[in-house]
């Protein structure tokens, strides 16, 4: 599934094709994806000029000056196509601008979703409403997760996943930054000292910086809109890596499986 990294890169990638682009054709494929498609997205959408574009943990957000802000997931499988050659099966979204660029919503599975949203109310979105702070932002700090943890005896992994303690982490990235702080993914995340969740934080940041420059993580279906792929994958210490050297010790990266989740995690490093 595209995580925080691949969603951002989709962002940046799109805003160079449709930052203050007039949306002259807005076509709709089918009636749904893992939910309905509202039915008045077109007349909307169409005719409207894009605004600005964004992103809020895993979902992709386009702006437009008519208030309405389109709001995509890429589910397990999306991407979005620019300038295709020919429109395909699983083109399920497809839009034309003003400048004569294409973009499509391509989706194989449909685990993705396309919502309009009134910009004045995307705090209230159903999806937004619990979320934790963005990892990136200031309010994600060490402070944050003694709150979020104290007390807690749930593993550190599985409440680092939950949305609501901080928005867009998934799996390979927190099995990175847990790598890269020393933390065993099991431990009990009420009982890591401040002073480690403090470099956990600063490991999640730069796990996810170097993410995004790296174009993200290519798994699967994955590829950024310019069709090119993300190459972050070159750069796993542990996630993918089971029975491989540990970049920090030399001993086998472990894997173990949670809730259908992998793990990967060096026993000797992570305590």
């Amino acid at each position: 599934m595209p995580e925080l990294p691949e969603v951002e890169t989709t962002v940046r990638g799109l805003a160079t094709v449709l930052q203050d682009q007039l949306l002259s054709s807005v076509e709709p494929r089918r009636a749904d994806l893992r939910r309905a498609i509202p039915v008045d997205l077109r007349q909307r959408l169409t005719g409207a000029r894009v605004t600005g574009l964004s992103r809020r943990a895993k979902y992709g957000l386009i702006d437009t000056d008519r208030g309405d802000t389109l709001v995509f997931h890429l589910g397990m499988s999306g991407r979005w196509r620019v300038d295709p050659e020919d429109i395909g099966v699983h083109d399920h979204l497809v839009i034309e601008t003003g400048a004569g660029r294409r973009i499509a919503l391509n989706d194989p599975r449909r685990f993705g979703s396309l919502d309009l949203v009134e910009s004045a109310a995307l705090e209230d979105f159903a999806p937004f409403a619990a979320l934790g702070p963005e990892p990136l932002g200031a309010d994600f700090d060490g402070a944050h997760l003694v709150r979020v943890f104290k007390g807690r005896v749930a593993p550190i992994k599985a409440l680092l996943l939950d949305q609501r303690t901080v928005a867009g982490l998934g799996n390979i990235y927190v099995c990175e930054a847990l790598h890269m702080a020393g933390i065993a993914p099991t431990r009990a995340a009420g009982q890591v000292a401040r002073k480690r969740l403090d470099s956990l934080v600063i490991a999640i940041k730069d796990v996810l910086a170097a993410a995004i420059e790296a174009g993200g993580s290519t798994l699967r279906d994955y590829a950024r809109p310019d069709g090119e792929l993300g190459y972050f994958f070159k750069q796993w210490r542990v996630y993918g890596r089971e029975g491989q050297g540990c970049p920090g010790c030399g001993a086998s990266v472990q894997r173990r499986v949670d809730s259908g989740r992998s793990t990967f995690y060096c026993g000797k490093c992570q305590r």
